[in-house]
Formats: structure tokens, C-alpha cells, sequence
């Protein structure tokens, strides 16, 4: 005889097994879990790896990565790519330091300046994008070299900034214990990844960007703003790397047009590792989060160990890629079947 399931037996049935995990949330599960499992290796292979200081520095030391990570996270979640990050940063820093030390500017009205560059900067080769219909590596790729090459107009050595007052601002510390303090790119960081998780799953721009990531096509049907969305993306992008570019120059104090070469290589890294899938409409902004995270306590790990080289972490995070880039064609094949 065989049993008859009603909805009773299969919820009981269902329940039985427990709740699932959903497939969507696997690799920003497993990149937090793998974080958690390198923060234990540290803290039971080193003496004072385990300290509130040693976490913190993972965002004082990746402060303006985490910030052009979080602009990248929205234009990988609508299907595209921004090449042009890593040279942004480093135009907004010589541009920030001509203005300071050759034009007597003050740091609070250049800043502004550099911001709106950075968002007009993004806007335009948003525009390019959408209007045109241009492929966005071409176009990310183009506006990589014209941003480089705008250094070198400026510059071709460095300017230092010498202004006392924001001297002081770079070195200010938010003291958090005794042992453990903050500064004040790290501050702006963290609000920009609240700030980006907000617009991400609070907002019309940030349900759209999912929607056109999902389904370029069925935004349209569905009525969205998918033209407006795809130059925001890049905007955001732009505003994003020139936000980074000011952070920049609190460690570096000075604006160079070699400052932050490959930057664009670390935050696609960091991006796809912390769980967003690079055809899009997946992904989470805290993931982003963790994947830049994840890159810095690896290079914690390489220098509490002293006996390996700074080489490791590139092939650390090459083997990462690989394996994340496997779980997400694992998953697309899988929701695939299911569909």
C-alpha cells in the first residue's frame, strides 16, 4: 500500500530534514566561515595575533579598497565592470594635491571638487555604456588610460601634502580601549558599506540595479529605469574611487599617478570572493565586505608568519578565485536544472 503525502506529512517531512541554506547565500557563507577558520589559525599559531587591534587594522590598512569595492559591487551586481577604479583613485590624489600645495586651496573645498570629478568621471563612461551600447571592459579600459594619462599632465612626480591641519587628520586616531583605536578612513569605510547595504535593499535604485543584473530584458518589460540605472551604477562607481582617493591620501600624503596600480584587479577580487556573481543580479554588499577582509588577514597571516614572502597572498588569492569562480558555475548550473 502505498502512503498518500498530504500538505501535513510533507511539511512534516520537510521539517524533519530542517531548514535549507539557499543556494544564493553559499559563498558568502563560506567566505565568512573561511574568515572565521583563518582568524582561529592565526590566533592559535601566533602570539598576539588574537587582539582587537590586529581586526581593526584589517580595516584601517584596506579603508580605501573596502570604499571602491562597495562602488564595484553595484556595477558587477548590474552584469558590467569598471576597469578605470584603481586610476581614478590615483587622479583624484594628484589633483587633490595640486590644488592643496599648488593652488593654496583648502582641503575642505578641494575635497568636494575631487568627489564631483570622480562622479562626473563615472557618469560619462556610464553614458558611453548605455547610450551606445559599448561594452563596458572596452569603455572601463579606455577611461583606465585617459584617468592615468591625466596624471602625468598634472605631474610626473609626486606632490607632497604638507598641509599641517590635514597632516593631523590623516594621523587621528578614534580610540576605541585603551589598546584599540580607529581612524578616521576606517570610520569613513564603515559608513560607506552601511551607506551602500542601505541603497542596495532599501531603495528603488538598488532593487533595479538586482533586476537589471537578473534580466536586462525583463527590467525593460517590467517597467524600470534600466538607462538611468546603468549610468548610476557607473557614477556611484566614479564617486566611490574618488571618495577612496581622498582616504588614499591619509596614508600616503601625497598624490602620485602610480598610486593604487592594480587597485581594480584587488576589488574584482574582493567583490567575487565575498559572494557576487559576475554575470550579476547576486550578491551582497556586506559579502563585499568580507572579501576585502579576507585579503587582508591573509597578508596578516603572511607577515605574523616572517618566513614567507609577500608573493604568497597573490597566490593565496588566485587560489580563492578559483574556487569561488567554481562554486558560482556550480550554483548558476545548479538554479539552472531547477528552473
Amino acid at each position: 500500500m502505498s502512503a498518500v503525502m498530504t500538505p501535513a506529512t510533507t511539511a512534516a517531512s520537510s521539517g524533519a530534514r530542517g531548514p535549507r541554506l539557499n543556494a544564493r547565500y553559499l559563498p558568502l557563507a563560506a567566505t565568512i566561515a573561511l574568515f572565521l577558520a583563518m582568524a582561529l589559525i592565526g590566533s592559535v599559531r601566533y602570539t598576539g595575533f588574537f587582539s582587537a587591534q590586529v581586526f581593526l587594522n584589517l580595516l584601517i590598512d584596506n579603508a580605501f579598497l573596502i570604499i571602491v569595492a562597495v562602488g564595484m559591487t553595484f556595477v558587477i551586481l548590474s552584469g558590467g565592470i569598471d576597469l578605470s577604479v584603481g586610476a581614478v583613485v590615483a587622479l583624484t590624489t594628484m589633483v587633490f594635491a595640486s590644488l592643496v600645495e599648488r593652488h593654496g586651496w583648502s582641503p575642505a573645498a578641494a575635497v568636494p571638487v575631487v568627489l564631483a570629478m570622480g562622479l562626473g568621471f563615472g557618469a560619462f563612461m556610464g553614458l558611453l555604456i548605455e547610450r551606445f551600447r559599448l561594452q563596458p571592459f572596452i569603455v572601463t579600459l579606455a577611461g583606465m588610460f585617459l584617468a592615468r594619462g591625466l596624471c602625468y599632465l598634472i605631474s610626473i612626480d609626486s606632490i607632497s601634502i604638507t598641509h599641517e591641519g590635514y597632516s593631523e587628520l590623516a594621523q587621528w586616531r578614534l580610540q576605541l580601549t585603551e589598546t584599540a583605536s580607529l581612524s578616521l578612513g576606517a570610520l569613513i569605510a564603515i559608513a560607506v558599506v552601511l551607506a551602500g547595504i542601505f541603497v542596495a535593499h532599501c531603495t528603488p535604485f538598488g532593487r533595479t540595479v538586482y533586476a537589471v543584473g537578473g534580466s536586462e530584458h525583463s527590467a525593460v518589460l517590467m517597467g524600470l529605469p534600466v538607462r538611468s540605472t546603468l549610468v548610476g551604477v557607473y557614477a556611484l562607481s566614479g564617486l566611490c574611487s574618488a571618495l577612496a582617493g581622498v582616504v588614499f591620501t591619509f596614508y600616503m600624503l601625497s598624490g602620485y599617478g602610480l598610486h593604487a596600480v592594480g587597485m581594480e584587479l584587488d576589488a574584482i577580487a574582493a567583490v567575487v570572493i565575498g559572494g557576487t556573481l559576475l554575470t550579476g543580479g547576486v550578491g551582497y554588499v556586506a559579502g563585499t565586505l568580507f572579501g576585502v577582509l579576507m585579503l587582508g588577514i591573509i597578508q596578516t597571516l603572511i607577515s605574523f608568519d616572517g618566513t614567507l614572502s609577500s608573493w604568497w597572498t597573490r597566490i593565496a588569492v588566485g587560489v580563492l578565485l578559483f574556487v569561488f569562480c567554481l562554486l558560482q558555475r556550480l550554483l548558476t548550473r545548479r538554479s539552472g536544472r531547477r528552473r
